[in-house]
């Protein structure tokens, strides 16, 4: 199997122009981790997690270090802790080059990836416009879904699945957090939705696309209050420039 064949298509993003207090309040209403970060054209940028609020000098968990240990940490660092600690920019506290994958990436590759650089979660791109999110809950969904005897999803099922996508990403009611996949012309939907109303209207959608012959709903109801991290499939982002982590720096 494929990338594109197990990702999330309907992914909630922010700009770099953002406020951190926008980024974090869509984490919150939306109940995800983590927010890619796209410009006008849709082209990844960066991303910004859970992670980036941790240390935040609002809430009194900035970084604090003596004249000895600054100076051994070095005034670069520093500087770049401060932006981290006290930006009000999405763009100024992200991570960016984040770790990617394409379309066509297999999915040993994928889990290959995310092994080796500890993350939960890789932004599916082509090109540099961002086209989905592939999540280790994706892996959960697609091992339980399968049939010991059932064949790989064929291109007619990748059909149907970009038509069904496109039948329900449009609409105000969508659920967000989107994922469709199909196999053998049966479709099975997950996300999360704010009402029963919005599961069957993704439901009757879904079943309205020709050469659908069933749909199996698996769409969530969305909770009062955000499900910990570890069942959003969260967890910070790999950067293509990002430095290896060091403990928490103690005053002298």
């Amino acid at each position: 199997m494929l990338a594109h064949q197990i990702m999330t298509s309907d992914v909630i993003t922010v700009g770099a122009d953002s406020t951190i207090v926008e980024a974090a309040d869509r984490m919150l209403r939306h109940h995800i981790g983590g927010l890619p970060v796209v410009d006008a054209a849709g082209n990844l940028t960066g991303i910004i997690s859970e992670g980036d609020f941790i240390r935040r000098a609002e809430i009194g968990t900035q970084r604090k270090r003596g004249r000895w240990l600054g100076f051994l940490v070095g005034h670069d660092r520093i500087a770049s802790d401060f932006v981290h600690e006290h930006g009000r920019k999405v763009g100024e506290i992200m991570t960016p080059d984040p770790v990617t994958v394409t379309e066509d990436a297999p999915l040993d590759q994928i889990a290959q990836i995310m092994e080796s650089n500890g993350i939960k979660r890789l932004p599916v791109v082509r090109g540099k416009r961002l086209v989905g999110m592939v999540t280790r809950s994706d892996f959960l969904a697609a091992v339980a879904g399968l049939d010991r005897h059932a064949p790989n999803p064929s291109v007619a099922d990748d059909d149907l699945r970009r038509a069904v996508s496109a039948a329900i990403g449009q609409a105000s009611w969508r659920p967000y957090r989107l994922n469709v996949s199909v196999r053998d012309g049966v479709v099975s939907l997950r996300g999360v939705v704010n009402s029963d109303k919005s599961r069957r209207a993704a439901v009757v959608a879904a079943e309205n696309v020709p050469g659908v012959l069933d749909v199996r709903d698996s769409l969530e109801q969305a909770p009062s209050n955000p499900p910990p991290e570890e069942e959003l499939g969260g967890g910070d982002f790999v950067s293509l420039q990002q430095e290896p982590p060091t403990r928490d720096d103690e005053p002298l």
